[in-house]
């Protein structure tokens, strides 16, 4: 595998501000969260015991991003928390898909699973405050009936 000339590296989409809507993490308004496009993905069966697998990868995207300590177990928790509450949602034998964009100092985590029908993911929860405590934004991504998911933005400089 060849490492890619600078020119391509530097051609890494902006993460958006939180709370806005673009194609950083491959979202747009219509979005198919069957295939949102990430530069690192993990895809394991939805099952709540393969949850830490997930979460390591999270902290570790973090901790190389620079990410200070609590930010990097504030990821590891929200993360763990979104894929928690996913897992009983999902379609049985379906996959838990975490995508993760890293760019500027900022984590875009998408996390989705396949649905049978539609569904919806309270917010009036613990776990969804919890969500939102620790992250910059927090949202349920329900663009089409077969998928759904949470997106997360975390900013390494607001703790």
């Amino acid at each position: 595998m060849q490492t890619p000339e600078p020119q391509q590296r530097e051609r890494v989409p902006e993460v958006p501000a939180p709370g806005a809507a673009t194609e950083v993490d491959g979202l747009t308004a219509a979005t198919d969260l069957a295939e949102v496009p990430s530069p690192v993905e993990v895809r394991v069966h939805a099952d709540p015991a393969l949850i830490p697998s997930v979460r390591a990868v999270a902290a570790d995207l973090a901790a190389r991003a620079d990410f200070d300590l609590d930010a990097v177990s504030d990821l590891r928790m929200a993360v763990d928390e979104a894929c928690s509450a996913l897992v009983p949602l999902s379609a049985p034998g379906g996959q838990l898909r975490c995508g993760f964009t890293v760019v500027d100092g900022r984590i875009a985590v998408v996390a989705r699973v396949p649905v049978e029908s539609a569904t919806t993911l309270r917010q009036d929860t613990f776990g969804w405050r919890v969500l939102d405590t620790l992250t910059d934004s927090a949202e349920v991504l329900g663009g089409d009936t077969g998928w759904i998911g949470i997106r997360l933005l975390k900013d390494r400089t607001t703790t």
